[in-house]
């Protein structure tokens, strides 16, 4: 993708970034039901625990690509050292252009400025597209909670996997 711009999210995005949501909706790495479309009134994207200076967006050729979501997995002072990915998501005309490389990327960078030295996420374990991404990436696998989830009538595997920030 040539054109390829990632920055902050904004509050303005709310509106894209939901619709997004509702059309890269998958079985294949959600865990959760399909959210519902059609319009106002939406449910908000962004709330207390979802705040705007959590995500980065990405664009290409001004329209609104992916985005990802960085934020500490908790509210520990122990645990401060860490960022975790919940949630990433790119539109289909955008994929196969690099868009979730470069978010992943971009959220590695943004952790690093934050003082993490980690950054986690977690991965159904039949997402393998998803998987072979993070892993080219650099994440390795740290651990499995097998048929965590029951999805679509079946168990499906949570792996949790993880990857060093350069200091």
């Amino acid at each position: 993708m040539s054109s390829l711009f990632i920055r902050p999210a904004e509050y303005s995005d709310e509106h894209e970034l939901r619709d997004l949501d509702i059309r890269t909706w998958s079985p294949l790495h959600a865990v959760t039901p399909k959210p519902v479309g059609g319009g106002p009134p939406y449910d908000p994207f962004f709330d207390a625990r979802h705040r705007p200076q959590e995500y980065l967006v990405a664009e290409a050729d001004g329209r609104l690509a992916g985005y990802i979501r960085v934020a500490p997995p908790t509210s520990l002072a122990s645990n401060a050292h860490v960022r975790q990915i919940q949630g990433l998501a790119v539109d289909d005309w955008a994929r196969g252009r690099g868009a979730a490389r470069g978010l992943l990327r971009a959220a590695g960078e943004l952790a690093r400025r934050q003082g993490a030295v980690r950054l986690t996420l977690r991965v159904l374990g039949h997402n393998l597209p998803a998987r072979r991404l993070y892993e080219s990436e650099g994440f390795t696998v740290e651990g499995v909670l097998p048929g965590e989830f029951w999805l679509e009538g079946q168990l499906v595997d949570d792996v949790l996997m993880a990857r060093s920030l350069p200091v």
